[in-house]
């Protein structure tokens, strides 16, 4: 399944020659990731408070395709390729209509409040594994 939000962008999104800085591609797709865990009914606030549990980026291989420009709107999808004991792996993209602008393969790793790596709890698997 694809999860998708639309982005628009701003003025403060882009640099001085007018298109999207490089560094906010990273802002819209944590978006939504946050907008994709929230569908599936995930509270990561009260995932904190209640196990002590977190989802970090441990790693983001990003290709940049062609540029946004400011007032464009953006869809911006999220996929889940991959779940291990500890680790979700997700492709997303962002796409003005039909045109691929951006792509990106993103590792989260389920943390513990020490800092250590925590195993995804059932439920919290399972509905990613349902979503």
């Amino acid at each position: 399944m694809v999860h998708r939000i639309e982005v628009r962008v701003y003025y403060e999104d882009t640099d001085l020659a007018g298109i999207v800085y490089y560094a906010n591609y990273l802002k819209f797709i944590e978006r939504a990731r946050t907008e994709w865990v929230r569908g599936l009914g995930i509270d990561q606030g009260a995932l904190k408070r209640g196990k002590g549990i977190v989802f970090a980026v441990r790693r983001v291989e990003a290709d940049y395709l062609r540029p946004a420009v400011f007032d464009d709107l953006l869809g911006v999808t999220t996929r889940l390729l991959a779940l291990g004991g500890a680790r979700i792996e997700l492709e997303q993209e962002v796409w003005r209509g039909e045109e691929r602008l951006f792509a990106a393969k993103v590792v989260l790793v389920c943390m513990s409040d020490a800092g250590g790596p925590a195993r995804l709890p059932p439920e919290v698997r399972a509905r990613l594994e349902a979503g």
